[in-house]
């Protein structure tokens, strides 16, 4: 037991060449990155909407707000 000597890579490539073919390779790469892609677009779209469901409250506009309904009533 060693390690693969470059005749054993070699064996190696032409069987995957073999099964896979010439073109394949690349589109299988090419459909990876795109899941990639996907997947970190939907990780931000994700906080993107957790931080539009966050309310802020501004105390100034709300006391203002409840002074003009006290005075309109």
């Amino acid at each position: 037991m060693g390690s693969f000597s470059i005749w054993h890579w070699l064996i190696v490539l032409v069987v995957v060449l073999l099964l896979f073919g010439r073109g394949k390779i690349p589109e299988l790469m090419g459909d990876m990155a795109k899941g990639i892609k996907s997947f970190k677009k939907g990780m931000s779209d994700e906080e993107e909407a957790e931080n539009a469901k966050t309310v802020e409250h501004r105390n100034d506009e709300t006391i203002d707000a409840a002074k003009q309904k006290a005075t309109k009533s």
